[in-house]
């Protein structure tokens, strides 16, 4: 077993150069990855910037919502992961501060109805019940229905219409969120 060993040390001690490139060239994808995500939220953060007001945002389409929310809320001070997409199961962004994740559902529409807040509901349910969440945040450029607004009050979900998304991103520090108490 020693002479094996003594052999394999032989053939990398010949060949380290080699194996150095190998790893190199396997990192070179993964880092070109990480700087076009990277990239493309500093492009983000910095349209934000420039675009302060719903009518732009009502004019993004849906992922690029859920991107430019997510920053919201990262200027907010959470950290944020985007899932959205056609699989995401009704979240598609998952907030996390101080240890409290948080789910997000964005949704550009003039009205949000119960149908549609409930599905969010009913999405996070488990979730929180399993302990994986403290509750929801259901963010919309438009306005809620009274009746979504009565859905919500005994449920850890909050409403964000599009004028106080706007409010958030002007005054970027407003602590409304995740205010209420978890009723399961």
């Amino acid at each position: 077993m020693p002479e094996l060993i003594i052999v394999f040390w032989q053939i990398f001690k010949s060949t380290w150069k080699i194996w150095v490139a190998i790893f190199i060239i396997a990192l070179i994808p993964i880092l070109v990855e990480y700087f076009f995500i990277w990239f493309k939220k500093w492009l983000d953060k910095r349209w934000l910037e420039k675009h302060k007001y719903l009518v732009e945002w009502k004019k993004l389409d849906p992922k690029r919502f859920e991107q430019i929310t997510a920053i919201i809320f990262e200027k907010l001070g959470y950290k944020t992961k985007v899932i959205g997409g056609p699989k995401d199961r009704g979240i598609d962004i998952i907030a996390a501060k101080e240890g409290k994740r948080h789910f997000i559902q964005c949704k550009r529409m003039d009205k949000v109805i119960p149908d549609d807040v409930r599905a969010f509901w009913g999405s996070i349910q488990k979730q929180i019940e399993k302990g994986k969440g403290e509750g929801g945040v259901f963010v919309t450029t438009g306005s809620f229905t009274e009746e979504s607004k009565e859905f919500v009050k005994d449920k850890p979900i909050e409403l964000i219409d599009g004028l106080k998304l706007e409010e958030l991103v002007k005054e970027k520090g407003v602590n409304f969120i995740f205010n209420k108490k978890s009723k399961n």
